[in-house]
């Protein structure tokens, strides 16, 4: 449930408004130049507190528990943990009877049963991607010289959002956005005819992100209006570059040397504070919900760089 990975394993812990959350990343080389600072990045383009995202500011200092001496990795498990130090946990407390539209609040109940963490959607929350982008910080030394970049190309149907963003705020509405997502440096070879080729295992890291709800290669779902000869990519050299990247740098599941690109759908955040007809559990009827807290008006502004981890989570574990 918690675990991804054959040679480069990562697995994620933690509750939003628990303790503290963590990450455990398994198969790392040793000899790789590790430290705090390496984080600070990644995590601070993670961080909220950009207009549009969320007034919970947490610091997110990071600490490395295990893996790593003289500031070299081992060879062993390297643990990484984070303390929750603004959690609000009385914000959520109504929400165990009465679930959110959108969230994990009822399936989670439905799996799990009475015991779950109901606060801030718990174990489900996009808080926890904190650890996705730790371990892929790491990953991205492995895969050394790969580069790997996403960004927003589009929020609300627009590629210019902040209007959009200031009047969804205001009206107690979220909005959702696109990803691009291009990985450079990527040599032929890479990945696996099926079950593990290179879009089924980054497709299933990306949907490990809370709120995906798409994900499409190069020329993704266009190719349904495309003929052949629109949408194959003629190898133009013997080291297999294209003259075109319609297949996303993939073919049969494996690497042909060109740029891997594919783009992510993003979903409008959940919690909004327009008020939604929603079932009861708690007086078994419909009955009207408003959802108060800290809470994103658009989510997919902090996810770009959750995307860059979770690519390259998946690549390393190909490549090791």
């Amino acid at each position: 449930m918690n675990r991804f990975g054959n040679r480069f394993r990562v697995s994620i812990f933690g509750e939003s408004h628990g303790a503290g959350l963590g990450v455990v990343v398994d198969g790392v080389p040793s000899g790789i130049a590790l430290s705090q600072g390496d984080f600070k990045i990644d995590l601070s383009r993670r961080r909220s507190g950009s207009p549009g995202t969320t007034p919970r500011i947490e610091g997110d200092n990071i600490t490395i528990l295990s893996g790593v001496f003289n500031g070299h990795t081992t060879g062993a498990p390297i643990c990484l943990t984070f303390s929750n130090d603004n959690a609000r946990p009385s914000d959520y407390e109504r929400f165990a009877n009465h679930p959110r539209p959108g969230h994990a609040d009822f399936t989670a109940k439905a799996r799990f049963g009475e015991h779950i963490d109901f606060r801030g959607g718990g174990h489900n929350s996009g808080r926890v991607t904190i650890g996705l982008v730790a371990a892929g910080v790491i990953a991205k030394k492995i895969l050394e010289p790969v580069n790997i970049v996403a960004d927003i190309i589009e929020i609300g149907g627009e590629n210019s959002w902040e209007r959009l963003i200031e009047e969804a705020g205001k009206n107690g509405d979220s909005l959702g956005g696109i990803i691009e997502c291009r990985a450079t440096n990527i040599p032929a070879g890479i990945g696996n005819p099926f079950f593990d080729s290179v879009e089924s295992q980054i497709s299933h890291m990306i949907f490990s992100i809370p709120g995906i709800r798409g994900i499409e290669f190069g020329d993704g779902f266009k190719v349904s209006k495309m003929s052949g000869s629109q949408h194959n990519d003629p190898i133009i050299d013997p080291s297999g570059k294209t003259s075109k990247n319609g297949s996303g740098g993939i073919n049969g599941g494996i690497t042909n040397g060109n740029d891997i690109l594919f783009k992510v759908a993003v979903k409008p955040t959940s919690s909004i504070s327009i008020p939604q007809k929603t079932y009861s559990f708690e007086t078994n009827k419909i009955e009207e919900l408003v959802v108060n807290g800290r809470h994103d008006t658009c989510f997919a502004l902090r996810v770009p760089v959750v995307v860059e981890a979770a690519t390259a989570i998946a690549i390393a574990d190909l490549i090791l």
